[in-house]
């Protein structure tokens, strides 16, 4: 089977535009079986718009987008999130007044009788499935009822990945994961996002800095001026080549 055929997602010539500035231009983006995807570019390049659109937030103005091999239009994020696709953006990842188990249920909290009547959160529950989620990034933290707001940045990312995982997403979005993390923070991230290929689920990397994405990437497809102009697997390219094809003007 061609990998085209067997992609989780497929967007072909996709074109967006806002106030007659033309942000895409004919973009074709897939995504494989258990594959993490670098989508780089510089600032401007089309990188949001792209992922914006395959989670559900813009329409595309032309274009056609596939998940295992059936089109589908989405009319709001919720769309793309019921069928499999989450996106976890570097600053709205995770609630931080919100306790690590209600970060990890939000929307979609367990709830159980009460009286026979009236259904409450079912915070054991909760709990018990916030820890396994946790132990599914190898993420130990000491109890789900902390608040995020007491984690590290790379724990925050990784509350957030863990409920993907938990979730059975199909696709996993990470917009700029390690952006204004420390070395060892942007580290543990890395790891959670080589783990998620173990776990069954695809990735989009997009970053600007080619050094994070670079060992964990399967492939890098690179924007420039709302166009694609490379997609190369990791072993067929560099650091250096990458680098010289975002910063063409």
């Amino acid at each position: 089977m061609k990998r085209e055929e067997s992609s989780p997602v497929k967007m072909i010539n996709i074109h967006k535009g806002f106030g007659g500035v033309y942000a895409l231009k004919g973009v074709d983006f897939l995504v494989g079986p258990n594959e993490t995807v670098g989508l780089i570019g510089d600032n401007g390049a089309g990188k949001s718009t792209l992922i914006k659109i395959l989670s559900g937030v813009y329409p595309p103005d032309e274009g056609k987008i596939y998940l295992e091999g059936k089109e589908v239009r989405f009319s709001s994020p919720k769309d793309a999130i019921r069928l499999g696709i989450e996106t976890i953006y570097q600053d709205t990842a995770v609630v931080n007044q919100l306790s690590i188990m209600r970060n990890i249920f939000i929307g979609r909290e367990p709830t159980k009788h009460y009286l026979g009547l009236i259904r409450l959160l079912d915070i054991g529950r909760m709990a018990k499935e916030s820890m396994k989620a946790l132990a599914g990034v190898d993420l130990r933290l000491r109890s789900p009822a902390v608040p995020v707001e007491d984690l590290s940045g790379g724990e925050r990312q990784g509350v957030a990945i863990a409920r993907a995982m938990y979730f059975k997403t199909k696709i996993l979005i990470l917009d700029e994961p390690t952006n204004n993390l420390s070395v060892k923070e942007s580290q543990k991230v890395l790891q959670f996002v080589e783990g998620l290929k173990s776990q069954g689920i695809s990735s989009v990397f997009i970053t600007h800095n080619l050094y994070h994405v670079y060992p964990v990437a399967d492939r890098l497809v690179i924007l420039n001026r709302g166009k694609k102009i490379g997609d190369f697997k990791r072993k067929e390219t560099s650091i250096e080549e990458l680098t010289k094809l975002m910063t063409l003007s």
